[in-house]
């Protein structure tokens, strides 16, 4: 619920492996900027309780961030009594690189307790970076209205699902996601891969996106790559997405800025 003379106060965290997080922070700034009401504290991870005590609404964008016991609860509890959190691309994962000398395969540990179920997804694996069709679900949505199917370069995220979000985009892939422990089995299916759903929690919501990829020159090099050659923006260059992504975060802060259910 807003402050005095309406001020909101939100968090954004970003920070993690293999992306060009200070690309995404600055972008993600920058939205918030445009929203007069907000006042925005940063962080690389989760040690920002005291401030999310506060906070009326968090951002997050994040790849292998990791939060604690503690952290985790705090976080549904932030949601639980009718926090705004809009959670973008990693923020579902916990990654576990190839073991020196061993295969050379990602794994993917349940390690986000009951925030997987208030985010509603954990990241399992993501076929190879390349262009694929985003299509809409529910195109009489707000978030979406207008938006018609769109192509990105971006990592197709295969994700297994908690509870029974509200998808408004979404993504076809039937077939393996190569370098992941799971990968051979997790995208047999042929049901659609969410990229943008709601999910509640409580009395607050949880808006996750999945899209967001990011990576410069220097991103990887704790797996041995010193540089990649290249500079990556992914769906950053696609319109829609920077469409979507602001009306993700205007939702967001509508809702903070909303009296708490009942009053």
């Amino acid at each position: 619920m807003a402050g005095p003379a309406g001020r909101l106060d939100a968090i954004l965290v970003c920070g993690g492996r293999w992306h060009d997080v200070d690309f995404a922070r600055l972008r993600l700034l920058e939205l918030l900027a445009d929203q007069p009401r907000v006042r925005t504290r940063v962080y690389q991870d989760y040690d920002c309780l005291p401030a999310l005590e506060a906070a009326d609404l968090l951002v997050t964008y994040t790849c292998d961030v990791r939060p604690d016991t503690g952290q985790r609860k705090a976080l549904a509890d932030f949601v639980e009594r009718g926090g705004s959190w809009l959670a973008l691309h990693g923020t579902n994962s916990v990654i576990e690189p190839p073991t020196p000398g061993g295969p050379r395969l990602f794994t993917t540990p349940r390690l986000l307790g009951e925030l997987a179920g208030v985010l509603g997804s954990q990241f399992l694996a993501h076929p190879p970076i390349e262009p694929y069709e985003v299509r809409v679900t529910r195109p009489d949505h707000p978030l979406v209205a207008g938006i018609g199917p769109f192509t990105v370069t971006d990592e197709l995220y295969v994700c297994e699902l908690h509870g029974e979000p509200e998808v408004l985009l979404h993504a076809e892939y039937t077939g393996p996601c190569r370098g992941f422990a799971e990968g051979d089995t997790a995208a047999l299916d042929d049901a659609p891969r969410p990229v943008l759903y709601l999910k509640r929690h409580g009395r607050g919501e949880v808006c996750y996106f999945t899209l967001g990829h990011c990576r410069g020159r220097y991103d990887m090099q704790d797996l041995g790559v010193a540089d990649t050659g290249r500079v990556d923006r992914g769906p950053w260059e696609a319109p829609e997405f920077r469409t979507v992504l602001r009306r993700c975060l205007e939702r967001a802060v509508s809702r903070a800025a909303a009296p708490p259910p009942g009053r």
